[in-house]
């Protein structure tokens, strides 16, 4: 994730569901035709295109490309490595969304047998 010092000298992600290009590029401090290769670089950004092929970037896209920018630009990562830091950090989250599936699933099957050994 970002850092506390890198969120204060970039402005607050306004309360959006879709930004354009223009404004992501000023929310992170990127220029677009940046953004259009790191969307070929990282498969983690897919903006929404819609009429005459226009991007249409989400709140998560957004904080995502501010970790790319971070960690190329502050941390001194190069564009493989981001790649693969992103990638391993979405690799522990998918094992801790599953861990927390099974836990949940757990518990709805102990509820269930208890009823049934009524």
């Amino acid at each position: 994730m970002l850092e506390a010092r890198n969120n204060n000298e970039l402005p607050a992600i306004p309360g959006k569901r879709y930004f354009t290009i223009g404004e992501v590029s000023e929310l992170c401090g990127v220029k677009p035709h940046v953004l259009r290769y790191w969307e070929q670089e990282f498969p983690q950004l897919k903006p929404v295109k819609r009429r005459g092929n226009r991007r249409y970037y989400q709140r998560q896209d957004v904080i995502v490309i501010r970790q790319i920018r971070s960690l190329l630009y502050e941390q001194g990562f190069t564009i493989s490595g981001a790649r693969q830091k992103l990638e391993g950090e979405e690799a522990r989250t998918d094992v801790s969304q599953s861990q927390q599936i099974v836990r949940q699933i757990r518990v709805e099957l102990e509820e269930v047998l208890k009823i049934l050994r009524r």
